[in-house]
């Protein structure tokens, strides 16, 4: 189901699966030293994108001396989870959710959404998304799949909802800030999280970790009296088959 899913997302957005109402991310990603393109985890896995070069809708690579997309490899970079993220997340991070609340910050395309209704037993999901565009067609999956029952997409700056935060026994938050925020405005948001998500025994998944999201903000958010970072076993699928990189970047922590 969740690759019918995908397909209705690509019909939906352009192949770098950016919107122009995403002026800051864009630009982000275009200011980085090596060319950089967005191609979402969700919606073209390695396969895809490799059917994609061939058919010379996309490239890996770009020419060092011009920049145009010939000789060296390409930055890839993914606001979404993939299908192999996902199920790892929720079937080797996450311990059962039966009659948990999870909250995902910047649902983007929902699919942490998808993934947590088919994949886990969770009471609730809600995704919180600043951006009308992506808030829309999460609705349009939600419905179109019927997962209205557990699903729920809220419209609204993270910052405005500190009681969801609260009472959530797990918060995802996957890329969420840096591409999007000015730093200050980053350093309010990672501050409000920290006043916020404060459940003990809650459980908080990142991409990257704490460490390196917070590591250029000017901010005092002192790690060790909120959360302990859980060690995650990367080797549960056969080497062949996984973006161990990808893995890795995924780190748990639970709430003091």
């Amino acid at each position: 189901m969740l690759k019918n899913i995908a397909e209705d997302l690509r019909n939906c957005l352009p192949l770098e699966t950016m919107l122009s109402s995403e002026h800051r991310a864009l630009q982000k990603i275009q200011s980085r030293p090596e060319p950089t393109i967005h191609v979402d985890a969700f919606l073209y896995d390695e396969d895809f994108i490799d059917s994609l070069c061939e058919e010379g809708k996309m490239s890996r690579n770009y020419c060092m001396v011009c920049g145009s997309h010939q000789t060296a490899p390409l930055g890839f970079i993914s606001h979404s989870f993939s299908l192999m993220e996902l199920k790892f997340i929720y079937h080797h991070v996450l311990p059962d959710l039966s009659g948990k609340v999870l909250v995902d910050v910047g649902s983007r395309l929902g699919t942490v959404l998808y993934g947590g209704y088919l994949y886990s037993s969770a009471l609730q999901l809600y995704g919180v998304e600043l951006n009308g565009d992506f808030c829309q067609l999460q609705e349009m999956i939600i419905k179109k799949y019927q997962f209205t029952d557990r699903i729920k997409v809220l419209h609204a700056d993270i910052c405005t909802q500190g009681s969801l935060l609260q009472n959530a026994d797990v918060v995802i938050m996957n890329n969420v800030f840096e591409y999007f925020l000015d730093e200050a405005v980053q350093a309010r948001a990672w501050e409000y999280i920290s006043h916020n998500v404060r459940k003990q025994g809650s459980l908080l998944v990142t991409v990257p970790s704490l460490e390196e999201s917070l590591s250029g903000l000017q901010i005092n958010i002192q790690l060790s009296p909120w959360v302990e970072e859980v060690p995650l076993n990367y080797d549960v699928y056969p080497e062949k088959d996984i973006d161990r990189e990808a893995l890795e970047q995924i780190h748990l922590y639970k709430i003091l």
